[in-house]
This record gives structure tokens, C-alpha cells and sequence, in this order.
């Protein structure tokens, strides 16, 4: 009974033991591009507006910047990316950063 229960307290931590794992090299390939992309990159947005109330008009503004350390030291994007995919999968990428579908088709 104790053995049984000792066990099923262990269960969550090798649940999450098992989602640290590795992960498929196409899925690391595709999640990786977002570190390529800000290594070349900043990213970043802002929103402003007005507002009206009983008092008057009020302006309001909101800006957001993303700014990663491989950006900072000037990493070479293509290297970002493949560090990236083997540090995520244990497995080099099937094409290099240059090749993949998504390098240059999305704006943001």
C-alpha cells in the first residue's frame, strides 16, 4: 500500500520529467525560427489611442520591445538556429536556416 502510494506520488514529476525530453526535429526546426528571427532582429510593437469620458479626452499608449542577447552579441541567425534545433531535438536540422519554408514568408 505504501509502495503503490510512494509510486503515485511520483507520477507527476516523471510527467514532467518526460515533457523536457526531446523534442521531433521538424517541431524544433519550426519553433527555432522565432530565436533565428529575433538574433537578427528586434521585435516589437506599439498602440496608441484616445479616449473619451465625462471628464474629457484622455490619450493612452502601450509600447513593447523584445530584444534578445544573441541580437546583442551579433550572432549570426543561421548559427542561433541550429544550435537552437540540436539543443531541442539532439539532432542536427534536416536543411539549413536559409532553406527553411518560413525564414523570410513571415512578416512581423
Amino acid at each position: 500500500m505504501i509502495a503503490r502510494a510512494s509510486l503515485l506520488g511520483l507520477m507527476p514529476l516523471l510527467a514532467a520529467l518526460t515533457a523536457c525530453g526531446p523534442v521531433p526535429v521538424d517541431q524544433a526546426e519550426r519553433s527555432c525560427l522565432r530565436d533565428a528571427r529575433l538574433a537578427e532582429r528586434p521585435r516589437g510593437h506599439a498602440v496608441m489611442g484616445v479616449g473619451g469620458e465625462s471628464g474629457g479626452t484622455r490619450g493612452f499608449g502601450r509600447i513593447e520591445l523584445e530584444v534578445r542577447g544573441d541580437y546583442l552579441m551579433r550572432r549570426d541567425p543561421s548559427d542561433v538556429f541550429a544550435r537552437c534545433v540540436v539543443a531541442r531535438s539532439g539532432q542536427a536540422p534536416t536543411r539549413p536556416l536559409a532553406d527553411q519554408p518560413d525564414w523570410r514568408s513571415s512578416a512581423w
